[in-house]
C-alpha cells in the first residue's frame, strides 16, 4: 500500500478536495490501477466512524484510513489479476455495501471485479435497495424424512423443462439474481429451457456432508412435488448444482443415487471434508480429496456421469483437493469438464460458470 499524499486520490481519476460535496458527488468506488501483475484498488467510504473492508475469504480484513479530519475514509488494496469479490463495510457492529458501488449481492454485499477479470453479462448489476422478484410458484414441501417444512420456490425458463436443482437456494434468490440471469442467457440462446428448483438450506452442515437422508428426500418426496405442480418440470433429466460444501454433496449424491443424479454442476466443492476432520481450526489440511476420494479409489462405474468442475483460481489450498477428485472421477469413465474461475471461495466469482456449466451438463 502506499503511502498517502496530495495526489493519492488524483491518480485514481478522482478531482476536487476530499471530503467535500464536489469530491463525493463525483466519487466512485472501487476504482483500480494496474500495478505490476496485479492491481491497486482504492476503495470510498463516506463517515465519521472508522471502518474496515471486510472481504469474502479472499482477504484479512482491510482497515480504512482517514483523510485527515474530513468525512472521507479510504483503503489502497493491492488485488491479483483476474479476481471478482464480495465485500461489505463493517463499522462496529453494523455491516453494510458500497454505496459508491452499483453492483452488489443482497442488502449488505457489493461486488469488487479486477479489469481482466471475464465479463459476467447475464447477471444484472443489484444496487443495495433492490428488492429481486422472487418465482411465482411456491411449494410447500413437508418432509418425513428431513422433519419439518419448507418454501421451495419454482421457476420455469424458457416454458420450462429438466429440473436444475440449486442447492443453497435462497443465496441464489436472495443474493444473486438466478432467474434473471437464468432467463437472459436462454434469450441469447446460451442456455436451454429449464426448470429451476431453489432448494432452502436448514443445516448446511448437516445436511451436505455425504448423508443419504437429503437424497432420499429429495428423491422420493421433492421430485414428485415439483412434478405435480402444474409447471412444466422433467424430473428425469435432473441436474444438481452445488457450491461448496453444496459442491460435495452434488457429487457424493452421484455416486450414491446415481439413478436419481447424473448430471452435476460442481463449483469449489469442499473435496477437503471426511466425517472425522481431524482439525477443525484447519479442515483443509486433512487427506488430499477427503472422504470422497477415498470413494472415487474403489473405481465405481461413473459411465453414465456427466459432470462440470469449476473452482476459484485464487483458491491454492482448495485446489490440490479438487485436483485430485476431478482425476479420479474421470477415470472412473464420466464425462468431465474442468474450469477455473476468476475467483476465490465466493458465489460472485463461480456464477458465471453456473450458467455455462448447467447448459454443458445438459447438452
Amino acid at each position: 500500500m502506499r503511502r498517502a499524499g496530495a495526489d493519492t486520490f488524483a491518480a485514481f481519476g478522482l478531482t476536487g478536495e476530499p471530503g467535500t460535496d464536489a469530491f463525493w458527488a463525483a466519487a466512485t468506488s472501487p476504482v483500480p490501477l494496474p500495478d505490476g501483475d496485479g492491481w491497486t484498488t482504492l476503495f470510498l467510504r463516506r463517515g465519521a466512524r472508522a471502518a474496515n473492508i471486510v472481504f469474502e475469504s479472499w482477504s484479512a480484513p482491510v482497515p480504512m484510513r482517514r483523510w485527515g479530519d474530513t468525512d472521507c475514509w479510504y483503503a489502497e488494496v493491492s488485488m491479483p489479476a483476474r479476481l471478482r469479490v464480495t465485500y461489505r463495510f463493517l463499522v462496529g457492529d453494523t455491516a453494510y455495501a458500497d454505496p459508491l458501488n452499483p453492483v452488489g449481492a443482497g442488502g449488505d454485499l457489493s461486488i469488487a471485479a479486477t479489469p481482466d477479470a471475464p465479463a459476467q453479462p447475464h447477471w444484472p448489476p443489484v444496487d443495495a435497495a433492490d428488492v429481486l422478484p422472487l418465482p411465482r410458484t411456491r411449494l410447500r414441501w413437508t418432509s418425513e424424512r428431513l422433519g419439518g417444512r419448507r418454501t421451495v420456490r419454482v421457476h420455469p425458463v424458457g416454458g420450462g423443462g429438466p429440473v436444475v436443482l440449486l442447492l443453497d437456494g435462497d443465496d441464489w434468490l436472495y443474493l444473486h439474481p438466478a432467474t434473471a440471469a437464468f432467463d437472459s442467457a436462454f434469450a441469447s440462446g446460451e442456455a436451454p429451457a429449464v426448470t429451476l428448483v431453489f432448494l432452502p438450506t436448514r443445516d448446511r452442515e448437516a445436511e451436505f456432508t455425504c448423508r443419504p437422508a437429503l437424497w432420499e428426500a429429495v428423491r422420493d418426496e421433492l421430485l414428485p412435488l415439483v412434478a405435480r405442480s402444474g409447471v412444466r418440470a422433467e424430473p428425469d433429466r435432473l441436474v444438481v448444482a452445488g457450491q461448496s460444501l453444496g459442491g460435495l454433496s452434488a457429487l457424493y449424491a452421484a455416486l450414491e443415487f446415481p439413478e436419481s443424479v447424473s448430471r452435476v454442476a460442481c463449483q469449489s466443492a469442499s473435496l477437503w471434508w471426511t466425517p472425522d476432520a481431524a482439525d477443525p481450526a484447519d479442515p483443509l489440511g486433512g487427506p488430499v480429496g477427503g472422504a470422497l476420494a477415498a470413494r472415487l479409489r474403489a473405481r465405481p462405474d461413473l459411465s453414465g456421469l456427466r459432470i462440470a468442475f469449476d473452482v476459484g483460481e485464487h483458491e491454492t489450498r482448495m485446489l490440490p483437493h479438487c485436483a485430485l477428485v476431478e482425476t479420479l472421477v474421470e477415470q472412473a469413465g464420466a464425462t468431465v469438464r474442468v474450469s477455473r474461475s476468476a475467483s476465490d471461495h465466493d458465489r460472485a466469482g463461480w456464477r458465471q460458470a453456473l450458467l455455462r456449466d448447467v447448459a454443458w451438463a445438459l447438452a
